[in-house]
C-alpha cells in the first residue's frame, strides 16, 4: 500500500500514456473483405495516396497532441502557483509555458499548412 501511495502519480501517468493512444487510434473495421480472424493483415490507415496518408497521420498526431498540450498548460499553471515568488522557479514555469505554446503552435501550424496545401492541390 505504501508503494501505491508513494508512486500514485507515476502509475496514473503510465496508465494515461497507455490508454490515450489506444482510444484515439481505435476504429471500427468498415472493410468487409478484411477479416482479422481469417489471417489477413488489414491496413489500419486505409490511405490510397500520400496526401491522404499524411492527413491521417497529422489527424492522429492532433488527437494525441491536443490533450497532451492541455495537460502541459495545466502543469505550467501548477508550476506558477508552486513557485510562490521564487524567481528561479518562476523562470522555470515561464520557460515550460513558452515551450508548451511553441509546441502547440508547431502542431497546429503543421496541420493548417497540410490542410492548405491539400485544398490548393485539390482545387487545381
Amino acid at each position: 500500500m505504501q508503494f501505491i501511495k508513494k508512486n500514485l502519480y507515476k502509475i496514473i501517468l503510465v496508465a494515461f500514456l497507455v490508454i490515450v493512444p489506444v482510444l484515439s487510434f481505435a476504429q471500427q473495421n468498415l472493410d468487409p473483405k478484411c477479416d482479422p480472424t481469417s489471417g489477413k493483415i488489414c491496413n489500419p490507415i486505409n490511405a490510397k495516396s500520400i496526401p491522404e496518408f499524411v492527413g491521417t497521420l497529422l489527424e492522429g498526431a492532433l488527437k494525441i497532441g491536443i490533450p497532451v498540450i492541455a495537460l502541459a498548460i495545466i502543469y505550467s499553471g501548477f508550476l506558477f502557483v508552486a513557485a510562490r515568488g521564487n524567481s528561479e522557479k518562476l523562470s522555470k514555469a515561464k520557460s515550460a509555458l513558452l515551450y508548451t505554446l511553441i509546441g502547440a503552435a508547431i502542431l497546429l501550424g503543421s496541420w493548417a499548412i497540410a490542410k492548405l496545401i491539400s485544398e490548393t492541390v485539390g482545387a487545381l
